[in-house]
């Protein structure tokens, strides 16, 4: 009891308030104050006194059965992170173009660490749905827009990705070191690549990369849809086109503020 009370009390405050936000997830979006303390790892009473401060502040707010939910506060400043604003604005209208033209789910994405990071989704009601979202992640190996991003990033990344192992989520899954290998180098050949029922069953992925000014990969451009529903091989080539078009315009036009390559990405032979 001791030991715990004194790594407690070595924690900042910082540490003991990230932890409270990294409490909640896609499947616990409001919490009671119980279960917000047990998955931050915090005593009922620390928990309570935080919990209280970010309401009052914005950064959490009381949900309709008295539990805890994030707060508009938070979005507002999560929108000003430069990174992806910038390439979003000026991929949003190709994607629009992109789902008018197939009606499947259209995302955009980056590379954030050791997966990829969804900062633009555009779909409608004739897209299959997909439980995908903006500010969600998934793994670099196992999808469409992972696989891109990391056939472009340095070869660090990707012995790091092995290095961890290549988690199973569906049959079909790659799981091997050397078919994925492989993989990326059919990205890199291509200009485009494929995942098939990796992470979901019933869905595949088409993506291509998104360069930047200085022809360095910035984000990967995908469309998911059912395998049931589609022949997404016959897509490949308009979504490639689509995030030519996007990388156009950002080594053409204006240069938007926040967008920049992963440190050490590959550019473009």
């Amino acid at each position: 009891m001791a030991g715990k009370a004194k790594e407690q009390a070595g924690r900042s405050v910082t540490s003991k308030v990230v932890a409270l936000l990294e409490a909640f997830d896609p499947a616990a979006v409001e919490l009671s104050l119980n279960d917000l303390a047990r998955r931050a790892g915090l005593p009922l009473s620390t928990a309570y006194r935080l919990a209280t401060e970010l309401v009052e502040w914005g950064g959490l707010e009381r949900g309709d059965s008295g539990g805890y939910r994030i707060g508009l506060r938070l979005w507002e400043i999560g929108s000003l992170a430069s990174r992806g604003v910038g390439v979003r604005d000026v991929a949003v209208p190709f994607m629009q173009d992109l789902y008018e033209a197939t009606h499947e789910n259209v995302h955009l994405a980056v590379l954030d660490g050791r997966e990829a990071l969804y900062i633009e989704k555009i779909s409608g009601r004739l897209a299959i749905p997909v439980k995908s979202r903006r500010g969600g992640r998934v793994p670099l190996h196992a999808t469409g827009v992972g696989r891109v991003l990391l056939a472009y990033a340095p070869p660090d990344l990707l012995e790091e990705v092995l290095a961890a192992g290549l988690r199973r989520y569906t049959p079909h899954t790659i799981v091997a070191p050397g078919h994925l290998r492989r993989a990326l180098a059919e990205i890199r050949r291509d200009g485009f690549g494929f995942a098939h029922e990796e992470l979901t069953p019933g869905t595949a992925s088409v993506a291509a990369p998104v360069f930047g000014a200085d022809f360095a990969v910035v984000a990967a451009l995908s469309i998911i849809s059912c395998t049931s529903r589609v022949n997404l091989r016959r897509l490949g080539p308009a979504v490639r086109l689509a995030a030519i078009c996007i990388s156009r315009e950002l080594r053409d036009g204006p240069s938007p503020a926040g967008i920049r390559p992963v440190a050490g990405a590959r550019q473009r032979s």
